[in-house]
């Protein structure tokens, strides 16, 4: 990738991901796996950012829909209803780029307007209209792969070659992007670890994760507390940080640009640590 690339335009800001960045998980779901129904109130909401951005994270990422493994999706307006009050108190609170974890182009359209400066959608841009909203924005758009939807893409984790066949979605979603006129340098890719994956295609793309360089776009990686871990470790979602820490730094030492992560300040020490031994 060129310098050019590396500098995300979010918005209000420029994102410098030369060195790893530290996306904080902020979800305002009363279900998601690991903290849902925690953050649902506007001010343990606006709390917890400000912790995480004092930690040092460089993004927060507003989810209103879980995405769990057999998650029931969630109406238009309920989606709304619990992002955009949030968006906005950020917004006005802290000078931080804000990210909205969303499929919906209805929130997409809402939460751009609100200053959000990068989508974050785990279906890809595939819902109806999605590809066309996203071209009249501006900002950042991340594609993960996924097979299906939540509540059922478990059912879906079948592959003759993981690696190859997540590359080749996110390279046809790229193109499908492009196609509408989203400019590749607005594009990021996320290979979906735990979506419609089983323990094995998860360990194979974290393997060959540098393989998602031939994308030639920046990678962010979402394993925070991920049920892989518990499947390795034996170990239940609120012991899962050593684990959590692990892949994020063989995530980074692979080509990670942006970790997505609910334990920020941990995180950020290993990040840190990394760039001093490689520096």
């Amino acid at each position: 990738m060129t310098t050019s690339t590396l500098m995300l335009n979010c918005g209000d800001k420029v994102l410098d991901l030369s060195t790893p960045q530290v996306m904080g998980i902020l979800n305002v779901t009363p279900d998601s796996f690991s903290d849902g129904g925690q953050y649902c109130n506007l001010d343990k909401a606006l709390q917890h950012v400000e912790r995480m951005i004092c930690a040092g994270a460089a993004i927060i990422d507003i989810g209103g829909e879980s995405t769990r493994p057999g998650a029931d999706p969630v109406t238009v307006q309920a989606e709304l209803d619990r992002v955009l009050p949030v968006l906005s108190a950020l917004k006005q609170r802290f000078d931080i780029v804000v990210s909205v974890d969303t499929s919906t182009p209805e929130v997409m359209f809402e939460a751009a307007q609100l200053g959000a400066g990068l989508i974050n959608d785990v279906r890809a841009l595939n819902r109806d209209n999605a590809l066309t909203v996203a071209a009249d924005l501006t900002i950042p758009i991340c594609l993960m792969h996924m097979l299906g939807e939540p509540a059922t893409m478990q059912q879906l984790a079948k592959y003759d070659d993981v690696v190859d066949e997540v590359i080749a979605y996110l390279q046809q979603r790229v193109d499908a992007c492009i196609g509408h006129g989203i400019k590749k340098q607005r594009l990021l890719v996320d290979p979906g670890f735990g979506f419609s994956k089983t323990l094995d295609h998860n360990l194979l793309l974290l393997k060959h994760l540098n393989k998602l360089q031939l994308l030639e776009l920046p990678l962010l990686v979402g394993l925070s507390r991920k049920r892989m871990i518990g499947d390795v470790l034996g170990k239940p979602i609120s012991e899962r940080l050593y684990g959590s820490l692990a892949l994020a730094a063989w995530s980074v030492l692979h080509g990670a640009h942006i970790v997505r992560v609910h334990d920020v300040a941990e995180t950020v020490d290993v990040i840190r640590m990394l760039n001093a031994i490689q520096d």
